[in-house]
């Protein structure tokens, strides 16, 4: 998923539009990606069909959600699925290797290739039950229904009043996310952008309003609060912290400002010194709206 032959196919490849994902906020488009031979699926965003936001300068979340991909693909964790800016039918924009889940997969019929359904729904008997095992990993369940090794965030009331939890999965690949949230200053982890791959990995997407300047974090993840963080995380945050001293850090002056990018430097390095996943600050929104 993440060789170089991947991206070359989502920078060069004639998209063609297949349809809208009429769930999200902004314009996003699923298309179909074509290059000498080799086809995938894709998900498309324009900056021209950006919502504007008070609090991010218009015209920079399809930026984010590529600077967010470099992050990711740096930290060796593949939490972000491929992502590149480039032109495309409606100009500019995000473009990014679809996921295939369980319960959103495109058909063998319609491609084959990278990111498509025959590619990604193989595998043996084993693969596909742990598949099964990784479907669904937030969600709002009944008091009392919490599934078993699960990690509540909090109770509230539903559309129709009945109380529910929001909980999610004690899963490792949702702790790299988490923690690459807090690096990221991700102010929409909504439990819809958290995907469990037909692969076996798990995924994050829609990472437009990632890597302000001011702290942000808005998540459902929520689980680790107040933990160590755990080997892994510092030595992934020690290789971080290096390369976002220089090549890194280049890449992502592209598409951040000088005061974001030593912010993403800030973060890193306080996250290294405390080694503790942070808690809600009382200060602002802890959980995007709607979590969903």
């Amino acid at each position: 998923m993440h060789d170089p032959a991947t991206l070359e196919l989502l920078r060069a490849g004639k998209l063609e539009i297949l349809g809208r994902i009429v769930e999200a906020s902004n314009a996003t488009l699923l298309c179909s990606v074509e290059l000498d031979g080799v086809t995938g699926h894709c998900v498309y965003k324009p900056v021209q069909g950006e919502r504007p936001l008070w609090d991010f300068p218009d015209g920079t979340l399809a930026g984010r959600e590529v600077a967010s991909y470099l992050v990711s693909a740096a930290s060796g964790w593949g939490v972000v699925p491929p992502t590149v800016l480039r032109d495309g039918p409606f100009g500019s924009g995000m473009v990014q290797l679809w996921i295939d889940t369980p319960a959103a997969s495109i058909s063998d019929d319609e491609d084959s290739g990278a990111g498509s359904g025959s590619a990604a729904g193989s595998g043996s008997a084993a693969h596909r039950e742990h598949v099964e095992q990784v479907s669904d990993l937030v969600e709002l369940c009944p008091p009392g229904a919490v599934p078993q090794g699960w990690m509540p965030i909090l109770r509230a009331q539903d559309y129709s009043g009945e109380m529910v939890v929001l909980a999610h999965a004690d899963h490792p690949g949702l702790r790299r996310m988490a923690v690459l949230d807090v690096v990221l200053n991700n102010a929409d982890r909504k439990g819809g952008h958290v995907l469990a791959g037909l692969d076996g990995g798990v995924y994050g997407v829609d990472h437009g309003i990632c890597l302000h300047s001011e702290p942000k974090l808005r998540t459902v993840l929520w689980g680790w609060a107040g933990e160590p963080i755990g080997d892994e995380a510092v030595e992934m945050l020690s290789k971080l912290a290096s390369l976002l001293e220089g090549e890194l850090a280049d890449q992502l002056d592209e598409h951040l400002t000088i005061a974001e990018v030593q912010a993403l430097r800030t973060r890193v390095r306080r996250l290294l010194a405390t080694r503790v996943m942070p808690e809600p600050s009382g200060m602002r929104p802890a959980i995007p709206w709607p979590a969903f």
